[in-house]
């Protein structure tokens, strides 16, 4: 065991199983939660299965357990390889993966049996929460001095966004659980809501999307074997992003009694969101034009591309979604739903997959058991995913249509029963897809061919 702990990209590994474990899980408590709107009384009897404890688990468990543990595994691997240094601590990774783990172990837990905090994405309890941010500062000051002993004098874009991660969210995740106030980890009144989306909004943001955006710098000019366009985009894409992400969650609370101003700011700057978006998938666009032959036949390649376009279509829909005459049809409906389906599991959910496939055979020193498989998952999730976002669209715009005009909500439900029954369908092709890559990453793992691979080569940058 200690031998194991002290071997180079260990915690690495431990955190890519670990967010595959998570994907099956996340997925299977979403497919219950599904189910409950086909069939609401299907488990009436059995108090931890009821929707309300359901979605949370499905919620927390992939997003901080599939996405992010993920793509902190995928990083805690190329970050020391661009560096071309080791990791400064594999024990302290290995630290921070327990923390981590046995945190967001606690919510399924804690939440069948009815035990929460009781705020969308804050629910784990306030001992969970300590937990978090001792992993996110324990992973910091490992990454920091990683940076320190560094041998490659120049830091890759894939570096600074995994390291901005790491200190955005040990800034952000205290505020947005209001961890001072322990007993009830929220603030009173009003004033809460506005702790809550600014910390809601942020996870996506902060968290979800710098590591992502750093992975797809990674593997994009690896699978094609060219050098990223242009450092100085890289950097506008960054800057911007913390920039203008870290206030926009008022565009959640148009409908409440927040200060105009803060709407109208956090309306500009949803809609500025733009600027960096595009910036990375211009910068990502020229870095592999001419080679949409390699990404495709890659299934890295192939995995990341998906989540690329996700990116495109997440941002154009969330920043039209925040303007208030767009709001009204769309907002406390699924329309919504599908929007952060295609935000967690579409951009980032398919760039940790790819980036996993990547990393993988170089942390374990194993080839990749079967590409087949990894192709087949991609298909069942990518298609499942896109049927979820139809059927959830048009679910929504009819909900949100006959609501605005004087509809009530019980009435409505008769009308998008259909697409509930399809949504489940969808869904089983997701759990199908996430199944068959937990098994494919252990065969890996247990019988997939030893090799000894060469050392990284450092991605290259055009100074421009």
């Amino acid at each position: 065991m200690i031998a194991f702990i002290r071997k180079p990209s260990s915690a690495a590994l431990v955190f890519l199983v670990a967010g595959a474990a998570w994907f099956v899980l996340g997925t299977l408590y979403g497919m219950t939660s599904a189910i409950h709107l086909v069939w609401p009384e299907a488990f009436n009897n059995i108090p931890a299965l009821v929707f309300g404890r359901t979605r949370a688990i499905h919620v927390n468990s992939v997003l901080f357990g599939f996405a992010t543990t993920t793509l902190i595994g995928a990083g805690l691997y190329y970050m020391p390889a661009v560096l071309r240094t080791r990791l400064w601590s594999e024990p302290l990774g290995h630290l921070s993966a327990l923390l981590w783990n046995g945190a967001l172990i606690s919510g399924p837990i804690t939440f069948s049996l009815g035990h929460s905090q009781g705020r969308e994405y804050c629910e784990l309890l306030w001992w969970a929460d300590v937990a978090i941010v001792a992993s996110v500062v324990i992973m910091a000051a490992n990454l920091a001095m990683t940076i320190a002993i560094r041998r490659e004098r120049q830091l890759y874009i894939s570096v600074w966004y995994f390291m901005g991660t790491f200190l955005w969210t040990a800034s952000f995740y205290p505020i947005g659980n209001v961890m001072w106030r322990p007993p009830e980890g929220a603030m009173p009144g009003l004033i809460d809501s506005l702790f809550l989306w600014f910390y809601g909004h942020n996870l996506p943001g902060l968290l979800l999307t710098p590591l992502a955006t750093g992975a797809a710098f990674f593997v994009m000019p690896r699978v094609t074997k060219t050098p990223l366009y242009s450092h100085t985009l890289s950097l506008i894409g960054f800057w911007t992003l913390v920039t203008l992400y870290s206030h926009i969650g008022g565009h959640h609370l148009l409908q409440a009694p927040i200060p105009t101003w803060l709407k109208a700011i956090s309306v500009i700057d949803s809609m500025a969101m733009l600027i960096p978006v595009f910036t990375v998938i211009a910068n990502v666009w020229l870095t592999t034009r001419g080679h949409g032959g390699k990404l495709l036949a890659d299934p890295a390649g192939r995995w990341v591309t998906a989540g690329i376009i996700w990116y495109l279509l997440v941002t154009v829909q969330g920043s039209l979604q925040s303007l208030p005459m767009i709001q009204r049809v769309t907002h406390f409906n699924n329309w919504t739903i599908g929007h952060s389906h295609i935000a967690i599991l579409g951009f980032a959910g398919s760039i940790a997959i790819g980036a996993m496939w990547h990393v993988l055979p170089y942390v374990a020193r194993r080839s990749l058991w079967s590409q087949r498989l990894v192709n087949l998952q991609f298909l069942l999730v990518t298609f499942g995913l896109t049927g979820f976002l139809v059927v959830l669209t048009i679910a929504g715009l009819i909900q949100g249509q006959a609501w605005n005009n004087g509809e009530t909500v019980y009435r409505v439900l008769p009308t998008i029963s259909a697409y509930m029954v399809l949504r489940v369908v969808f869904g089983v092709l997701i759990i199908t897809g996430a199944i068959i890559g937990l098994v494919n990453l252990i065969l890996t793992l247990t019988r997939g061919q030893r090799f000894e691979p060469a050392p990284i080569e450092q991605p290259q940058e055009d100074p421009a």
